[in-house]
């Protein structure tokens, strides 16, 4: 790796003032994208800001409307264990159990994920499928406008993502066909229906400009909530992501199998 000064701020506007300092710094929170990238000598920050020791980004509780805000430093492995997260949004937990490996989901951080906005991540599938609201140190932004594009978001340069609000559903679940060696999403569908009885779905690990949501399968859910309801629906192959492990036609194919099957295990 090259040369790189290291940084422990105790709280988040002591690594904002450090952000702001360099163009070339980054913000280090679990260290699963950034380090690797470094040692490929892909990346060479001036500075590396790390984030995973303020207080303040940790933590998961339960909001007073039932949902749950989940630190932005909080690990995979701490999402997929929360009492509070399985009571209340158990296809979260789920699918932060299904994060990588037990190495990646007991370093790897929710704030980190969508941050970096990896087109194969699971995150940004359930917090556009369940609306969910990121707060940063300056704003407050909904999952449809903070997702932007491939290895894109909203964030400003100088902008930490702080935490993460998810309502709880009145039925939800992910479902994804994993690509063996990484685990990292081919395609992976969230359906969820919310306690006002809107019906979403986003899909993730498929899209060429990330995550998505299907309209169609939307509608027909909004009427019957089933299986059979969505395996009619195809999306197209033309914005698919397509590489070694399986072509636009294959993920646009399995976009419709693994909506059919979030939507099942949702009950």
């Amino acid at each position: 790796m090259y040369e790189t000064n290291y940084h422990r701020p105790k709280t988040v506007a002591d690594a904002a003032a450090l952000l702001a300092k360099s163009d070339e710094a980054k913000l280090l929170a679990g260290g699963q994208t950034l380090i690797p990238t470094m040692k490929q000598r892909l990346a060479a920050p001036s500075d590396v800001i790390d984030l995973r020791h303020i207080d303040d980004l940790k933590g998961i509780t339960e909001t007073g409307g039932g949902g749950v805000r989940i630190g932005a430093a909080v690990t995979h492995a701490e999402v997929a264990g929360s009492e509070t997260v399985r009571r209340l949004i158990p296809a979260l937990a789920s699918l932060a159990g299904e994060i990588g490996d037990p190495h990646v989901r007991h370093m790897g951080t929710i704030g980190g994920s969508i941050a970096n906005n990896d087109p194969a991540a699971d995150y940004p599938g359930a917090l556009v499928g369940l609306n969910a609201t990121v707060t940063t140190n300056k704003r407050e932004l909904s999952a449809d406008d903070f997702f932007t594009g491939l290895f894109e978001t909203a964030l400003e340069p100088d902008e930490i993502v702080t935490a993460v609000t998810f309502p709880a559903p009145e039925k939800a679940a992910y479902a994804k066909y994993p690509n063996p060696a990484s685990r990292y999403s081919m395609t992976g569908v969230f359906a969820a229906k919310l306690a006002d009885g809107s019906v979403r779905v986003a899909v993730t690990g498929a899209g060429e400009d990330g995550v998505f949501r299907v309209a169609e399968m939307e509608q027909a859910l909004s009427s019957n909530w089933s299986p059979d309801a969505v395996a009619g629906v195809k999306v197209s192959s033309g914005d698919m992501l397509s590489d070694i492990h399986g072509s636009a036609d294959y993920r646009a194919n399995l976009v419709t199998v693994m909506a059919k099957r979030a939507v099942a295990a949702a009950g």
